[in-house]
């Protein structure tokens, strides 16, 4: 078990924690509600968010069971509600200044993916729907399997998704795409998804794991600070003018220039017969 994990055991609140090495894999492991999502699994992701060591350099976000997540536990929905929790129907009746502070906690734990140092990949088969979905696009990356069903079911529930996903969907698929896919909750499958550019690649369900792995081992094989670089260089690319795009090149270019050249400098030798 990780010692910096900050809870007793790795495996708590719908999520288990196992860090080989540079990687951190983090597993929903709720297969019997397709790994529905609760409150409690996202306090528990935002505080590895909060702890997450710079020595971890990738984290895999992936799923027991058919599917990756089918979204929020629905007994959020209900007025018994999940017990210890608040419900929706709370949420509803609570003041602006309220309402807003929790919802923001839930959306905290759907942020740190893109702006931590790690890079992160989500692996998902099956259904990601709602806040499931969401939280593949909370990822670097996206590697789908040839079943996966990608869907932003909120709007049909009288909703909008409220976690990070709006932003992320428009960036990778465009404005129009994103309106279809939101307004009408219509599934992406696995294969539209490579096609859209909102997954990097689409696999055979039985090679899901296998090919994560592969592009895990690529990832490492590159240095750990241009990587980190790139991701900084390209997660945010499209909130820069062009002019801000090329000074920020620069700018990480000369710093990765200035570590490669510290470590070709050749050793000072000191001259013969100073002590």
């Amino acid at each position: 078990m990780p010692t910096w994990l900050p809870w007793p055991d790795s495996c708590c609140d719908g999520v288990r924690a196992t860090q080989v090495g540079e990687l951190l894999r983090l597993t929903l492991v709720t297969p019997d509600t397709r790994n529905a999502q609760t409150p409690a699994l996202w306090r528990r992701l935002a505080e590895i968010g909060e702890v997450l060591p710079t020595g971890i350099r990738i984290v895999v976000i992936d799923a027991e069971g058919p599917s990756f997540s089918a979204g929020l536990d629905r007994r959020m929905f209900t007025p018994e509600g999940i017990p210890g929790e608040h419900t929706f129907l709370d949420l509803a009746s609570a003041d602006s200044k309220t309402a807003d502070q929790w919802i923001s906690e839930f959306q905290s734990a759907f942020t740190w993916q893109q702006e931590c140092a790690a890079l992160t990949i989500a692996a998902v088969q099956g259904h990601a729907i709602g806040a499931g979905f969401q939280l593949a696009l909370a990822c670097d990356l996206i590697i789908a399997a040839d079943d996966a069903k990608f869907s932003m079911r909120e709007v049909q529930l009288g909703l909008i998704p409220d976690l990070g996903g709006s932003q992320r969907l428009t960036n990778l698929v465009g404005s129009q795409r994103a309106l279809w896919a939101c307004g009408t909750g219509a599934p992406i499958d696995g294969p539209t998804a490579a096609q859209w550019g909102l997954a990097t690649s689409c696999v055979p369900v039985d090679e899901l794991a296998a090919s994560t792995q592969h592009l895990v081992d690529e990832l490492l094989r590159a240095p750990r600070n241009s990587l980190r670089a790139v991701k900084v260089l390209i997660n945010s690319a499209t909130d820069r003018s062009k002019v801000d795009q090329l000074q920020m090149e620069r700018s990480l270019q000369l710093g990765l220039l200035r570590d490669l050249a510290a470590t070709l400098k050749p050793a000072v030798e000191k001259p013969t017969g100073v002590a």
